[in-house]
């Protein structure tokens, strides 16, 4: 799995570079670092016209060490592999296990091309290119490295999509992705799949077969579940990501409705108190005096309540009008 996608997601199954792009890559490189060293020596010689020859040797001599071998190796180790001659034919240096170069190995290349490309003419490159199967020149070679080429021509135009699955049989493999256990399948190959899948387009249709071949195989081995006759490992190994990524999404989305529900550690939160009118003042009630205990005498007994007496209602007519008394 490691040697399928390793890296900054660089995919091995990509092109060597070879001879032709190769060269034209360093005319551009070494083009413009002739003008720039030109430039600068000018513009020294402007600037201080009363140097010595000795200090001017000296001078002149730093200036082509550090734009011909040490601006190239910078350029290099920051930018991972691409000078801007590779950046515009579409090329990058890997090392021979497909991550991306370090300082080191931009250094062995730098210095050993100075002398197989400026110093002898690029005659020992352009021999140990028509040579090495990869298009290797002696730097490569020595610091164990490999020019490939990040845009193939052509990879994503006139390929036919991936074929459309039957209805049956789409139903019977989302069953099947239902009852996987993803639980032992790492995360290195998960990255692998996806790398795989985005950069899908750009790979040649062989090579991107084969690939998704070896990537089904190392989820077959790790989920115990064989993948369903007559699906394009491709389209397999997107269905099982989207389904992990499906799992994911509701045990998120479980953990987060769970913590909704818990009560707040510090209580809930008061609920809203419906506006009441004010009540009217009442002063204070004077408090009760306490007296002191003293003999208890018997309480007189309750006198009975009296009736009052009726007074004599006047006759009255029958227009109800009563004479004065």
């Amino acid at each position: 799995m490691s040697n399928l996608v390793t890296g900054e997601a660089v995919i091995l199954g990509l092109r060597a570079a070879k001879l032709p792009s190769r060269a034209l890559a360093i005319a551009l490189d070494l083009l413009v670092e002739v003008v720039a060293l030109f430039v600068t020596l000018i513009t020294v010689g402007t600037l201080t016209p009363d140097l010595d020859s000795a200090a001017g040797a000296a001078i002149s001599l730093g200036l082509v060490v550090f734009f011909l071998v040490a601006l190239p190796i910078l350029i290099e180790t920051l930018s991972r592999g691409r000078s801007l001659g590779k950046l515009a034919l579409g090329l990058r240096v890997v090392r021979s296990d497909g991550g991306p170069v370090r300082f080191r190995h931009s250094l062995v290349r730098g210095l050993v091309g100075f002398f197989e490309i400026i110093f002898f003419s690029g005659i020992p490159a352009v021999i140990t290119s028509l040579v090495d199967s990869q298009g290797r020149r002696l730097g490569d070679i020595f610091s164990g490295s490999l020019v490939v080429r990040e845009r193939v021509p052509g990879a994503g135009r006139g390929r036919e999509a991936l074929p459309a699955l039957p209805p049956q049989l789409m139903q019977a493999l989302g069953g099947e992705l239902v009852a996987l256990d993803l639980s032992a399948v790492p995360d290195g190959l998960w990255l692998a799949v996806r790398q795989y899948l985005a950069r899908l387009d750009q790979l040649d249709p062989a090579v991107a077969l084969g690939m998704a071949q070896r990537l089904v195989g190392d989820l077959v081995s790790r989920t115990g579940h064989a993948a369903p006759y007559g699906v394009h490992p491709a389209a397999y190994l997107g269905a099982v990501l989207a389904e992990r990524q499906r799992r994911e999404w509701a045990r998120a989305a479980g953990a987060h409705g769970i913590a909704a529900q818990q009560p707040h550690p510090q209580g809930p939160y008061p609920a809203h108190q419906p506006y009441q009118s004010a009540q009217p003042y009442q002063p204070p009630q004077p408090e009760p005096q306490q007296h002191l205990p003293q003999a208890q005498t018997p309480a007189p007994a309750p006198a009975p309540p009296t009736q009052p007496t009726q007074q004599p209602q006047p006759p009255q007519t029958a227009g109800g009008f009563a004479p004065p008394a």
